[in-house]
C-alpha cells in the first residue's frame, strides 16, 4: 500500500523543489475536462468544406490526363470526414445521473489517411495491438524501406501494386534473415505498414515495419539477428520488386535491366536499434506506423487564399513552409486515402495470422518445460469490458474486444470524455440518434434553450509534446 502523499501546506517553494514530484502526486487522476476538437474551425476542414467541389469539377480538366479517373473512394472519405465530429451528422445523448444535464457526442468518420484525428485513434489502437497481443517478446527494430522517384508514379496510379511492395519488402527481409542464421526455413516476424506519404505532402510509397531481432526456426528455437545487413536486404529488395513489376507487365525489359544496372539504385534500407520487450518507444513506434500524414495544427489559410503547410526543414533549402493553391492541396490530401477494402497493414512470417497461434503456443510450452508452473505469459487477452457507461435502466454495456475510444483518450490524454464536467460522475447513455429529422429537433431545441455546455464543448488547441526528446523522436523520418 502507498503511503499518503505529505501535505503542501507549510512547505516552502524551495523545499517543494528539492523533494521533487511525489509519486502520489504524479499518478493523481487528471482533472482535466474532456473537450472535443471542433474540426469545423479549423482550416484544413473549410478547405475541404469550400473547394472540394471545384476541385471535383475541374478534375479532369487539370489532373485525369496524368494521374487518372478520380477514384470512387476519394468523393466518399471526404463525404464522411465533413461530417466527422459535427453534431448534424448524429450523436449519442449521454445524462449525468447526479445533475440531470445532458451532453452530446457526436460520431466520427474512420476514414483512412485524411482525417487527422480518427486515423491518430487508429495508430493507437494498433500500437495497442501490436504491444499486447502480436509482437513476440524479443528485440524488434524499425525497418525503413524506400524506392526511387521514377517508379512512384506508377504506384500512384494502380494502387493495388502497393501489394507487391509490401510483398517485396517481406521477402527481402527474409531472405537476407536466412543468410545470416543459414536456415532457409526459419521465419521472422513483420509487421509492414505501408505509407504513401511523405514529409512534404508528396507521394511517397515506402514501407515502415517492425522487424523481429531473428528468425524462428521450424523444430523450434529463437536464433538471434544482432547486426543484419542492410546493403543485402536492399539489393534484395530491388531485384524482388522490380522483377515482380516485370511478371505484372509494368516494367518493359529493356527498362528493367536499365533500372538494374543503376550504380546507384535510389532504393535504400534502413535498420534502427532494437528495442527490447516491454520499452515505452516500441509503442510509440507501433503508433507511427500509422501516423496522419498532415495534422489539424500544420495547415493555413492566409489573407490572399493560401494554403501554408508547415513541415520539417527541407534538406535542400532549410525552408520549413511550402504554399500551396487551394486545389492543388486539395490533389495532395486526397491522393493519400486507400482505395475500399486495401489494407494498408500486413503481418508476415511468425506475426501473421495464419502462425500466430501456432508459435505463440510453442513458446508457451517451451517457457513451462523451462520454468513449470500454473503461469504462462502468452495467453490470448481476455475481451476487454467496455468503457460505455451502463444505460438508464442500469444494464451495463456489453463487452469488446477492441479497444474503446474513451479508454484511449483517457489513456493518452489523461481525460475521461464520459465524466460529467460539474459532479465528475460517470454519464449514462440515454440513446443514439441518427435519424436527420430528430437530429435537426433537438438541435433546434438545444439552441432556443441555450443548453449547450460551452465549457465542455469549447475549442480545444493541439497537444503538445512536453519532452523534447520525444519531440525529435517524432519527427517524420522521410
Amino acid at each position: 500500500m502507498i503511503a499518503s502523499a505529505p501535505r503542501r501546506q507549510g512547505i516552502s517553494y524551495r523545499t517543494r523543489r528539492r523533494m521533487g514530484p511525489h509519486p502520489v502526486w504524479r499518478v493523481r487522476k487528471s482533472r482535466a475536462l474532456y473537450r472535443p476538437l471542433r474540426p469545423e474551425r479549423t482550416a484544413f476542414y473549410q478547405i475541404f468544406e469550400h473547394r472540394f467541389d471545384r476541385y471535383v469539377g475541374v478534375y479532369e480538366e487539370r489532373f485525369e490526363h496524368h494521374y487518372g479517373p478520380l477514384r470512387p473512394a476519394v468523393p466518399r472519405a471526404v463525404e464522411e470526414f465533413l461530417a466527422c465530429g459535427r453534431l448534424l451528422g448524429g450523436f449519442a445523448r449521454l445524462r449525468c445521473p447526479s445533475c440531470r444535464r445532458e451532453h452530446l457526442l457526436a460520431f466520427s468518420c474512420r476514414t483512412r489517411n485524411l482525417c487527422p484525428s480518427c486515423q491518430a485513434k487508429r495508430g493507437a489502437l494498433l500500437a495497442e495491438k501490436l504491444t499486447e497481443e502480436i509482437l513476440l517478446p524479443v528485440a524488434h527494430r524499425h525497418w525503413v524501406l524506400t524506392i526511387p522517384c521514377v517508379l512512384r508514379g506508377l504506384f500512384e496510379r494502380e494502387r493495388r501494386l502497393l501489394g507487391l511492395l509490401s510483398r517485396s519488402a517481406y521477402g527481402a527481409i527474409r531472405r537476407g534473415f536466412a543468410a545470416e542464421t543459414d536456415d532457409p526455413q526459419a521465419l521472422p516476424g513483420v509487421v509492414a505498414s505501408v505509407q504513401t506519404f511523405g514529409s512534404f505532402a508528396n507521394f511517397h510509397p515506402h514501407i515502415h515495419a517492425l522487424v523481429s531481432g531473428g528468425t524462428w526456426r521450424r523444430e523450434g528455437g529463437f536464433s538471434p539477428v544482432p547486426f543484419p545487413d542492410t546493403r543485402l536486404v536492399e539489393e534484395l529488395f530491388r531485384r524482388l520488386l522490380l522483377i515482380g513489376l516485370h511478371e505484372a507487365e509494368r516494367l518493359s525489359e529493356e527498362f528493367l535491366l536499365s533500372l538494374l544496372s543503376w550504380r546507384r539504385s535510389g532504393f535504400s534500407v534502413h535498420a534502427g536499434e532494437p528495442l527490447p520487450p516491454g520499452e515505452p518507444r516500441l509503442e510509440r513506434l507501433a503508433r507511427y506506423l500509422a501516423r496522419p500524414p498532415h495534422a489539424f495544427s500544420q495547415v493555413e489559410i492566409d489573407s490572399e487564399d493560401r494554403v501554408h503547410l508547415r513541415t520539417p526543414p527541407h534538406p535542400r533549402t532549410g525552408e520549413t513552409e511550402i504554399v500551396f493553391d487551394p486545389i492543388d492541396f486539395v490533389h495532395a490530401v486526397v491522393g493519400q486515402v486507400p482505395d475500399r477494402g486495401q489494407h494498408l497493414v500486413r503481418y508476415y512470417g511468425v506475426h501473421s495470422n495464419r502462425s500466430r497461434k501456432i508459435w505463440r503456443r510453442r513458446i508457451t510450452e517451451e517457457e513451462d518445460r523451462r520454468s513449470p508452473g500454473p503461469h504462462r505469459r502468452f495467453e490470448w487477452a481476455e475481451p476487454r469490458e467496455s468503457s460505455l457507461p451502463p444505460n438508464e435502466a442500469g444494464t451495463p454495456a456489453p463487452t469488446s474486444h477492441r479497444a474503446s475510444w474513451a479508454r484511449l483518450l483517457k489513456k493518452i490524454f489523461e481525460v475521461d470524455p464520459l465524466l460529467c464536467p460539474q459532479r465528475k460522475v460517470p454519464l449514462q447513455l440515454v440513446s443514439v440518434i441518427t435519424e436527420p429529422e430528430v437530429v435537426d429537433k433537438i438541435l433546434a431545441h438545444r439552441k432556443r434553450a441555450g443548453a449547450e455546455n460551452r465549457a465542455l464543448f469549447r475549442q480545444r488547441a493541439p497537444p503538445q509534446e512536453s519532452d523534447p526528446a520525444r519531440r525529435k523522436e517524432h519527427q517524420p523520418i522521410v
